[in-house]
């Protein structure tokens, strides 16, 4: 099988896999136009954002860093405290994406929260090369945001749109997602951890500053669960 052939086949195996994430991707992206358009920001600017930042959540979050007074501190720990999760994203990635080539700098640009799912849960199929099939799982998610930000860019210069609750599709998609990995019983006891070191540090530091001692927790318990079980 010549390369052409090699990468349709990867395109075939790993589309039905991101159609959920596309149907998510299509309304968390174009909400996330909208909000950036009613926020004055063009569509060039909205999907500017979407191709390079790549954050989902984070970007939803600058949406209202970029129309207050801007505090790069501020804007820097906040950032931090979101996207501390992709720290232990890439490094659980580490085997899969190892001897990549090429490839392997985008598919760690563009790792989120729904192609790591992916990534770390589906097998890749018989006949597929795993460098392919990691690629086109990256790629189309990464389009699926970048295309469905443009799209409600557009619309919102066009349309008036009441933005209230249009925030909140990002944690129900969150929710989706974590009912999913749920599924899985090697993947139940992680979320339970996670489920307790959020409700501990919610309790304890406050809602507004519950992520990275989360975090902490977290890292702490399952890294001392695993030098247990290696014991």
């Amino acid at each position: 099988m010549n390369k052409t052939n090699t990468a349709k086949a990867a395109l075939r195996a790993a589309f039905p896999a991101t159609v959920p994430v596309m149907t998510g991707f299509l309304v968390l992206g174009f909400a996330y136009g909208i909000l950036m358009q009613t926020k004055g920001y063009g569509v060039v600017w909205a999907t500017a954002m979407s191709a390079l930042v790549l954050g989902g959540s984070i970007q939803y979050v600058a949406v209202t860093l970029l129309t207050t007074a801007f505090d790069p501190l501020q804007a820097f720990l906040l950032s931090l405290m979101v996207n501390a999760r992709h720290l232990f994203y890439g490094l659980s990635l580490l085997d899969k994406y190892r001897g990549l080539g090429r490839v392997r700098p985008f598919l760690i640009f563009s790792l989120c929260d729904e192609t790591f799912s992916l990534v770390s849960t589906l097998d890749v199929p018989e006949g597929v090369e795993r460098k392919d099939f990691y690629f086109w799982i990256s790629l189309l998610n990464y389009g699926y945001w970048v295309g469905a930000t443009a799209l409600g860019a557009l619309a919102g210069s066009h349309i008036p749109f009441d933005t209230t609750g249009l925030d909140f599709a990002l944690t129900a998609l969150f929710v989706v997602l974590f009912l999913e990995q749920w599924k899985k019983r090697e993947n139940r006891f992680p979320g339970a951890v996670g489920i307790g070191a959020a409700v501990v540090s919610a309790a304890v530091f406050g809602p507004d500053n519950l992520v990275i001692p989360a975090m902490v927790i977290m890292t702490a318990i399952l890294l001392g669960g695993r030098k247990r079980l290696c014991a």
